[in-house]
């Protein structure tokens, strides 16, 4: 019978373990850092503008007054980041095969707090923390939902999906295709995405157009914690693979959440806008955090006599196309609005598609809000400049009902 020894490691190899290792630790220091600089830049902001921690709760309390306009038969306040746990909490009670995977979503539960108590109450074997390996941890999710099961894969931000890309669209996205309908690949990838605050180029990307281009994939982006409930919880019962484009500066945020969108049976339908605020003579489009500005333009409007009818796209693919082009032919122009890059994005795809199908019923010519075509500047003043404000979401209004602009 052969016998196998281990042959005791040699200094080369000794040297080069402990180079992984500390390399691994300051990769995970760095991380650390970036979080602390971004709250320590959240809190400059806050201080340079006179804003205590009294009046900001002041400024939220005002802006969920105003939002509750816009919902029916609220019940109660949820923040996003509850309203997401929730949502994985119950698909995981409630199915068996689903389970969550990603850095730090259980000894830690997770980076934004979104997977707190998941850890405690389903186990290692369903909630997963993995090395710092987007491209690793990615694969197995596809190879597990191959087989039957539904992975939950959550990156940290979406910027670093780009070290996964090529298993999100080449093994996830085609494989349906490809199998002709033999495999289906029921998988959520779902993190934050877009700009937060302070954290530089590389981390402050939108990726809602890069994934949206890419058939055999559904691009979700939620705005409200009942948009992160509902649109969660169609994604993981969805049997083909969803990116869903959270973003980091909503966690925190408040919403009325109505009595139904609390029963554990709550779903909202992939593919379908909705109308936030009804209007007659101006369309606005947006998605993510960019609806909460839209609905702030749209209060400052209503002040000067133009009501702007606001579209929450929450499916950025499937696009809601019959919505937007209904209301458009009601209203007559068209605003959109989104942070990402302006060239090839969500807004030029609209635009396009009401030209295509209401351009006979325009008044004016389209408006396309979006973010600077440059890397996001690091400093605090140029990061505000290259991002949508409410003023030009105003200003664009204006324009497209030949109001006349300062």
């Amino acid at each position: 019978m052969k016998t196998w020894s281990i042959s005791p490691l040699s200094i080369k190899d000794l040297f080069i373990l402990c180079f992984f290792v500390a390399f691994c630790l300051l990769i995970r220091v760095v991380f650390i850092f970036e979080e602390a600089s971004m709250s320590a830049v959240i809190a400059r902001k806050m201080a340079s503008r006179g804003i205590s921690s009294l009046s900001l709760n002041h400024l939220l309390i005002r802006s969920r007054v105003s939002a509750s306009r816009c919902y029916s038969s609220a019940a109660k306040e949820i923040t996003v980041r509850d309203a997401l746990n929730s949502a994985l909490d119950e698909e995981m009670s409630a199915d068996p095969k689903v389970f969550l995977m990603g850095e730090e979503v259980g000894e830690y539960q997770g980076a934004y707090k979104i997977s707190k108590g998941l850890l405690d109450k389903y186990g290692p074997d369903r909630v997963l923390d993995t090395p710092i390996t987007e491209a690793g941890f990615a694969g197995i999710g596809v190879g597990a939902a191959y087989y039957g099961l539904k992975p939950i894969v959550e990156f940290m931000t979406f910027n670093f999906s780009m070290q996964a890309i090529d298993h999100i669209i080449n093994s996830a996205a085609k494989s349906n295709y490809m199998s002709a309908g033999q495999i289906s690949v029921p998988i959520v990838f779902r993190g934050p995405n877009g700009a937060a605050a302070g954290v530089g180029a590389q981390h402050s990307q939108c990726y809602a157009a890069w994934y949206a281009a890419c058939p055999g994939l559904k691009v979700l982006s939620p705005y409200s914690s009942e948009d992160a409930r509902g649109l969660l919880k169609a994604a993981i019962r969805d049997p083909d693979p969803v990116v869903f484009l959270e973003n980091e500066l909503l966690y925190g945020e408040s919403f009325p959440v109505s009595a139904e969108a609390l029963d554990s049976s709550f779903c909202l339908p992939i593919g379908k806008a909705k109308i936030e605020c009804d209007g007659k003579d101006v369309t606005i489009t947006a998605f993510s955090k960019m609806v909460g500005y839209a609905l702030k333009a749209a209060e400052i409007l209503a002040k000067e006599g133009i009501s702007a009818e606001i579209i929450n796209l929450r499916s950025i693919r499937p696009l809601d196309r019959s919505t937007i082009n209904a209301s458009v032919r009601k209203t007559n122009r068209l605003v959109t609005v989104e942070e990402a890059f302006p060239q090839h994005g969500v807004g030029a795809e609209i635009c396009a598609t009401v030209v295509e199908e209401s351009f006979e019923y325009l008044d004016a010519p389209v408006e396309r809000i979006a973010g600077a075509d440059v890397p996001m500047p690091y400093a605090a003043n140029l990061e505000r400049m290259a991002v949508p404000q409410v003023e030009d979401i105003v200003r664009a209004a204006k324009r497209a009902c030949y109001r006349s602009v300062a």
